[in-house]
């Protein structure tokens, strides 16, 4: 058999495996949990040498995997035995953390790193189970814990867990973790990204202990039909989980609810309240809200708001918004790379805020939790969005179920929360059949999931009935979404900045419309003619004219250009300019603004 068709299948495989894993336990962020963070050791293996056998067979569908196989951490027994690797005379590898950044050989490698965490553990007195969850991991991960497979995750940007209850010893645990970044044309996102392909465990690593039976999942939010009442439900995992009495609390609205499950653990529940302080970009006001089961407790904090469109407008609490934004990357601007930590998310969305911005767009794929835990914090609109982007495998079933779930995932981990008002399912991707249907497909699946929150995603405009300076949205997907977005580069890639005082808009849809990117590169600190690419002069005046070409658009209720920081990207090359760079940021790499940042701070200040 062929190599590439061996893939195939292993691939396929792969990809049914995805909805077999453990289900996401929810609000890690403020449950029991043991940090794996900080020093592992890890194996460079681009040849996938501890993976696969000389005949590229995996070891781990062998019975007898044997020495070769690094999952199983092997020392030799004696001087005789053959081990051709040892994790623990391996150099360190900090974790969270990508490697392209952290080690100068692998900056752009793409292919499979192993990790492994050597750990004791104290079983605790309660025994309850144990999971590892793992926040991120770019991109194919195989997850191993003493020498036992637990399971295959795909997509770098979505929370997984896996239990190991029945696993875990007090002694000589071992994790090992094989990273895959390679891009795939099946993959989502596919082969071709304008954004740096960190691969790792980028996001933090973490034991979870649990009761035996405890409070898996819960969903609690306005009623879309009824902002006097909340609604939600809540789901139980494990042996007592049917039948079983639940309360929630919260008190600032004097709230004691006590529920039961039914057969299948879960409850739904709705009160009524007329006391709600809704949250809002001025008072991002966020609830205690209390889950309590006869083995189990979590806490969180929630925000109640509701958010729909009428007509042309965006409504939050039935009030008209105008969304100041700007498009961010999730790169560090503390130490570059991948970013992950919460002192990172709280840069980013200081710089936002300093910009002016009542609103976030988080590109092309979800962001770390922090970003959008703090986003409720401090009263910021967040767009979050599926790495669905520019020209994936339509027609491949395996695609659409792989984009599927980690759009399941990031519901899962982010439906909570009240800063997140839109969905986005994909960004520039070109109108096909087989495309409309797997987006319509996927658009269908999020309002099942989630019936709360705005649709959209970021479309593509092209020129209306021909003419040359009247542009318009001619797309079905259109048709589907709450919010209109598309992207727009008049004055960059589409004439020079000039070209914007020409143009005029015809947006048929009666929908709120969004400019979801704009931009034009700036080396930060090149100065000249304002007609010269490349100089802060120009993109300034490219912001001046797209902004007031924007502002005629009668049904455009805000935007968020193209982008808050500069940021890597492999195919800008051009040397002493780009240098790996995409230059569009409004800021530097270095934290420096450029002049274009007081331009849209200016406009912000004035828009109302």
């Amino acid at each position: 058999m062929k190599k590439s068709v061996i893939f195939t299948f292993f691939f396929t495989l792969i990809t049914l495996q995805l909805l077999a894993q453990n289900e996401l336990i929810a609000n890690i962020y403020q449950r029991n949990t043991i940090s794996l963070d900080g020093s592992w050791k890890y194996i460079i293996d681009p040849y996938e040498n501890g993976y696969y056998n000389y005949r590229y067979q995996p070891f781990d569908q062998q019975e007898s995997p044997g020495n070769g196989a690094f999952f199983n951490n092997a020392k030799p027994k004696s001087p005789a035995d053959l081990v051709e690797y040892d994790f623990d005379q391996m150099n360190d590898i900090q974790v969270p953390g990508d490697w392209n950044s952290q080690k100068k050989e692998l900056l752009y490698y793409e292919g499979t790193v192993w990790y492994k965490k050597s750990f004791d553990y104290s079983k605790s007195e309660k025994n309850g189970r144990l999971f590892v969850y793992f926040e991120a991991s770019n991109y194919k991960t195989e997850v191993y814990f003493n020498g036992k497979k637990l399971g295959t995750h795909i997509g770098g940007f979505t929370p997984f867990n896996f239990e190991i209850t029945e696993l875990v010893k007090e002694e000589d645990n071992f994790l090992v973790v094989k990273v895959d970044n390679k891009r795939l044309k099946e993959g989502i996102p596919t082969l071709n990204t304008d954004w740096w392909n960190y691969g790792g465990l980028t996001r933090e690593v973490r034991l979870v202990e649990t009761a035996k039976t405890f409070i898996q999942d819960y969903f609690i939010q306005i009623d879309p039909n009824d902002a006097e009442k909340i609604t939600g439900s809540i789901n139980l995992n494990g042996p007592n989980s049917n039948n079983q009495s639940v309360e929630i609390k919260i008190p600032n609205l004097g709230i004691t609810k006590k529920l039961k499950t039914d057969q299948k653990g879960q409850v739904d529940f709705t009160i009524t309240t007329k006391n709600i302080t809704y949250w809002s970009i001025e008072n991002p006001y966020l609830y205690d809200v209390s889950i309590q089961t006869q083995e189990d407790q979590t806490t969180d904090q929630i925000g109640f708001r509701t958010i729909r469109t009428e007509g042309s407008k965006i409504l939050l609490n039935n009030k008209p918004i105008y969304l100041k934004g700007i498009s961010i990357h999730e790169e560090s601007p503390l130490k570059g790379g991948r970013g992950h930590s919460k002192e990172d998310a709280e840069k980013l969305l200081t710089w936002a805020q300093e910009l002016g911005c009542n609103y976030v767009r988080l590109a092309h794929y979800p962001h770390n939790e922090h970003m959008v835990r703090l986003a409720d914090q401090k009263g910021i609109l967040v767009w979050e969005e599926n790495p669905v982007y520019w020209t994936i495998s339509w027609e491949n079933q395996n695609t659409y179920e792989n984009a599927e779930n980690q759009l399941a995932e990031l519901i899962a981990r982010d439906k909570n929360r009240a800063s997140v008002i839109i969905w986005s399912m994909a960004n520039e991707t070109p109108n096909s059949p087989a495309r409309n249907i797997f987006l319509k497909k996927l658009a269908k699946y999020t309002r099942d999931k989630d019936p709360t929150r705005l649709i959209s995603a970021a479309l593509e405009q092209k020129s209306y009935k021909d003419s040359k300076t009247i542009r318009t949205i001619d797309d079905p997907f259109a048709e589907v979404v709450d919010v209109l977005s598309f992207n727009q580069y008049i004055g960059w890639y589409d004439g020079l900045p000039e070209k914007c005082e020409t143009i005029t808009w015809k947006i048929e849809q009666d929908k709120p419309v969004l400019i979801s990117e704009f931009g034009a590169g700036a080396k930060h600190g090149l100065h000249g003619d304002k007609n010269a690419r490349w100089t802060e002069e120009f993109q300034e005046d490219l912001y001046i004219k797209t902004i007031a070409m924007i502002d005629k658009i009668e049904k455009v209720q805000g935007f968020s250009p193209w982008i808050l920081v500069d940021f890597r990207s492999p195919r800008r090359v051009l040397p002493q300019i780009q240098d790996g760079w995409n230059r569009k940021g409004l800021i530097a790499e270095d934290g420096q603004r450029k002049k274009a940042f007081f331009i849209l701070q200016k406009f912000y200040e004035w828009k109302k």
